[in-house]
């Protein structure tokens, strides 16, 4: 049995014809389960945005290296602060210095001292507790401040209070983010062990459609679905492999299918997946490869197609094969898709661990007028969330909401998910959207 049929066994209620969301999601973890990439190399930090660790990277120093204020203000021993002092009362120390970052105060302190002492200053010893300057009355070499606005410790940061030396700082598969590039910096590593890129190679197909430069023709519309895709696998942080616009030949088809199996570790074609007379795509996907071909209950993106291009004719599906993802010619269908499936099978491909593959979390949001909506589908209707004070966010249906229509999800910021078994939503309504990427 091939590995397609094999998934599909496996599977409850299995039906291609009528697939569900849910159902593409798990077929599809499990076709990738196996991570494709394996290969590693030391990249540099400035580099390192949005690959997938290698290894754990383990702390080689406490972060911070030293206890430090928190605050501009005064550093003094706060065992003189009682918790029965009268709500009134003060608190007066003799300033015998002042503690700058970068350099260490090592005066000599006697009972009733403080320190000025600036943010991240290293913590004078003998002192633990630091008062804000604007809680201060200074006069001379006198600082006066309330009792009653801090108790021992506060604004004291421990060494190793971020991170201790010796213990994981990031996890193998996790996906480098700004934040994350910011913690390797701030232990003192100049490079990180990362995954190789995910390769992917794209490419539309359609007589219909017109490449950037060539002159408008009548029932011709130019390519946006490569551009798309482009961006959205540039932001995943693929390889791209882009192969272009591909007639309407199989002889064609046939032979660019070969070249991007060839060349990458999947591969994304959109348009030919359905039925119609000149989709040979289909039929040329099922000669090549092991190959699946749904009709998905969602709106928009009905048709798609899902299987294993053999990296040699002469060699079986598997081992050596590029996982491929047939999408469908509209555009916003092109972009749903991607996200809904195709995005968290590649980070699963790519090595990240299963946290960082899931697709991301859906917001609520109260619906700012009625939308209509048949159960038996999932629909992705592009919104437009905004902030609402003290209350669930609100989000408007944006514009136009036709599969081919990309202004409108130039204008939403998130696509509302109306779920498989969900009606109309009137207004006022929770309803879930899956936020877009800015």
């Amino acid at each position: 049995m091939s590995r397609i049929a094999d998934i599909a066994a496996a599977l409850a209620g299995y039906d291609p014809q009528a697939l569900s969301v849910g159902g593409v999601q798990a077929f599809l973890a499990q076709l990738v389960a196996p991570a494709v990439v394996s290969e590693r190399e030391e990249v540099a930090l400035r580099e390192a945005l949005g690959r997938v660790l290698a290894e754990d990277i383990v702390s080689p120093v406490n972060v911070p290296p030293h206890d430090n204020s928190a605050m501009d203000g005064f550093a003094f021993d706060g065992a003189i602060l009682r918790d029965d002092s009268p709500t009134d009362a003060s608190i007066e120390l003799r300033v015998v210095g002042t503690a700058l970052a970068g350099t260490a105060w090592r005066g000599a302190l006697a009972a009733g001292d403080a320190v000025r002492i600036m943010t991240g200053a290293v913590m004078p010893e003998g002192l633990d507790t630091v008062i804000p300057q604007e809680f201060c009355k200074v006069d001379g070499d006198r600082v006066r401040f309330p009792a009653k606005v801090l108790r021992r410790g506060d604004n004291r940061r421990f060494a190793g209070e971020d991170l201790m030396q010796g213990q994981p700082a990031l996890r193998r598969g996790e996906r480098l983010s700004p934040a994350a590039l910011g913690m390797v910096a701030s232990l003192g590593l100049p490079s990180v062990p990362a995954l190789r890129r995910l390769r992917v190679a794209y490419f539309s197909t359609g007589d219909e459609i017109l490449s950037l430069g060539e002159p408008p023709r009548e029932g011709a519309v130019y390519d946006s679905n490569r551009y798309t895709v482009f961006g959205l696998l540039t932001r995943l942080g693929c390889e791209v492999v882009d192969l272009g616009l591909v007639r309407d030949d199989p002889a064609t088809l046939a032979a660019t299918l070969q070249q991007a199996a060839s060349q990458a570790d999947a591969i994304i074609t959109s348009g030919g997946v359905s039925v119609g007379a000149a989709d040979h795509t289909r039929a040329v996907m099922q000669q090549l490869g092991d190959m699946a071909f749904w009709r998905v209950a969602m709106r928009p993106g009905r048709p798609m197609a899902v299987g294993l291009v053999p990296r040699s004719q002469q060699a079986p599906p598997q081992p050596g094969s590029a996982v491929l993802f047939g999408l469908p010619g509209n555009p916003v269908a092109v972009m749903v898709t991607f996200l809904a499936f195709v995005r968290p099978a590649l980070l699963r491909m790519m090595g990240c661990h299963e946290i960082a593959a899931a697709p991301p979390p859906l917001l609520r949001a109260r619906a700012a007028s009625a939308i209509r909506k048949k159960p038996g589908r999932t629909e992705y209707q592009r919104g437009f969330v905004r902030a609402v004070a003290g209350a669930l966010p609100e989000v408007r249906i944006a514009g136009n909401q036709g599969s081919g229509v990309l202004s409108s999800m130039v204008e939403a910021n998130g696509l509302v998910v109306l779920h498989h078994d969900q009606g109309n939503v009137a207004a006022g309504d929770e309803v879930d959207v899956m936020m877009l990427e800015a």
